[in-house]
């Protein structure tokens, strides 16, 4: 298979089966929707090793490899991952995520894109499962590996699981980022599109054009990082449009900000227009709100600024566009709503206004609204398009998708937290996470499947310098040997 063309960090990190198999992940892009090229490359590994390899009706790899010898009879596992990642970078990186392969470094225990998303999430869990294909000294019973599609923008994989064609009875998904914590529930979800036209204007006689940035911040991960409260560049930079146009007599000719539904926004710009010497007093005045933005976020996100650049434009939007736009985008909610009473310290409902692409004659902005309960995320996104339609704004849920519900008495996380224990000499914890995983939908299509998830420390998921702790990845490896070996 293809390997990484910065190979030489590869070769130093153990275990090599597992580190062999995320160097072909980073070689080949795999944005979601666009996991062709990948799936491919892995079903012709599969069947040139006598393994039976199908693809599913919406895209999904299912990869079988037969019980070890005496254990035919035991217990069908599967193995769990999906193969696309977030693509996020720098905006001073020219990597191109349809082209470019991941340039991973090895940095104090931990390999880091420094500049673009890792995909870790969920490479790992990926390069793990293909290492428990690949290993002949592997004690397990009958193993399926349903490697998923799409699922950081939709879980359209999972949603389009047909029943019946799995065959297992447990399920370890590997999509969890805290080594050494259990994973046995997580939110549920649904996005929330807003979209509106408008009528252009030329620009007024006399008027300039600027761009303003809001950059610096730290993104990350709509789910696991929202309690944090980091800085929403596009809220910000709402905020500071907003002050603008109280002082001046603003036009917007464009507004944009995120790439990522599930993507904290750690920049936006915006073109702006005005009279000459409106724009001659921009900087300073944007130095000032600067300065207030740091403090209030001093602590959380203390890299933000605001910057003015050159800009052209023709045209902008009407007065009542633009006041409909930015009035709701200020008020709008974003991030957490409710912590859960049920699950001490862990976010019960959220929201993250993710992406919005604004232009003069009108334009679109995404919510992804997270709960525990899905009755919760269901009344937060129709508070959200009760919002946008006192303006008579077009707002529409889509891609539902179920929590996972707890079950503490399940089996299999009885079995792996011994396995743990065993080889570990410690205690590991049992977590409910606000992220989304697919165990949920998974579960739905097979009631009664038992399901547990685990996998190694990753920080930064979804935003660019995504690292994932080498060490960590070796125990996983080791964790996910001794389950499969402990399952009888």
């Amino acid at each position: 298979m293809p390997v990484s063309p910065h190979q030489e960090v590869f070769a130093m990190l153990q275990p090599a089966i597992v580190w062999s198999h995320f160097a072909t992940l980073c070689a080949i892009p795999r944005a979601s929707k666009q996991e062709t090229r990948l799936r491919d490359t892995l079903q012709a590994w599969a069947e040139a090793r006598g393994l039976d390899a199908t693809v599913d009706r919406v895209g999904n790899l299912i990869i079988r490899k037969p019980a070890s010898p005496g254990r035919e009879s035991f217990p069908g596992v599967i193995l769990q991952s999906h193969l696309d990642m977030v693509c996020q970078k720098n905006a001073d990186s020219d990597h191109d995520f349809s082209r470019d392969g991941i340039q991973p470094i090895l940095r104090d225990g931990w390999l880091i894109a420094e500049k673009t998303t890792l995909g870790a999430d969920n490479g790992i869990g990926v390069a793990l499962m293909l290492a428990a294909l690949e290993d002949p000294s592997l004690a397990h019973g009958p193993l399926e590996a349903l490697f998923t599609v799409d699922e950081e923008a939709g879980m359209g994989g999972a949603q389009g699981l047909p029943p019946g064609i799995l065959q297992g009875r447990l399920m370890l998904n590997l999509d969890t980022e805290e080594w050494g914590e259990f994973y046995l529930g997580c939110a549920g979800g649904l996005d929330v599109n807003v979209a509106r036209k408008g009528e252009a204007e030329n620009l007024p006689a006399g008027y300039q054009a600027c761009r303003i940035v809001l950059r610096g911040l730290r993104g990350g991960h709509s789910g696991v990082d929202i309690h944090e409260e980091r800085g929403n560049a596009i809220k910000l930079l709402v905020r500071v449009l907003r002050q603008l146009a109280a002082k001046f007599p603003l036009r917007l000719a464009e507004l944009s900000g995120g790439s990522a539904r599930n993507a904290l926004p750690r920049e936006a710009l915006a073109i702006i227009a005005g009279p000459v010497e409106m724009l001659a007093q921009l900087p300073e005045i944007l130095l000032e709100i600067q300065s207030l933005l740091q403090q209030e976020l001093s602590g959380v996100d203390d890299g933000l600024r605001l910057e003015t650049l050159p800009a052209v434009a023709t045209q902008v939007m009407s007065l009542v566009e633009q006041e409909i736009w930015l009035a709701s985008l200020h008020a709008a909610p974003h991030g957490v709503h409710r912590m859960s009473r049920q699950v001490p310290g862990v976010v019960e409902t959220s929201n993250n206004l993710g992406m919005v692409d604004l232009q003069a004659d009108g334009g679109s902005c995404n919510f992804m609204v997270r709960s525990l309960r899905d009755t919760a995320s269901i009344a937060l996104a129709d508070e959200i398009v009760s919002l946008f339609a006192l303006s008579g704004t077009v707002a529409e849920k889509s891609g539902y998708y179920p929590g996972w519900a707890p079950n503490p008495a399940s089996p299999l996380l009885a079995l792996c937290q011994a396995v743990y224990r065993r080889d570990f000499g410690a205690e590991s914890s049992v977590q409910v996470i606000h992220a989304g995983l697919e165990c949920g939908i998974i579960g739905a299509k097979y009631p009664g499947l038992d399901i547990v998830s685990f996998g190694p420390t990753i920080r930064g998921a979804h935003a660019p310098g995504e690292s994932v702790e080498v060490l960590a990845v070796d125990r996983s490896w080791a964790l996910l040997k001794g389950i499969l070996a402990a399952i009888e």
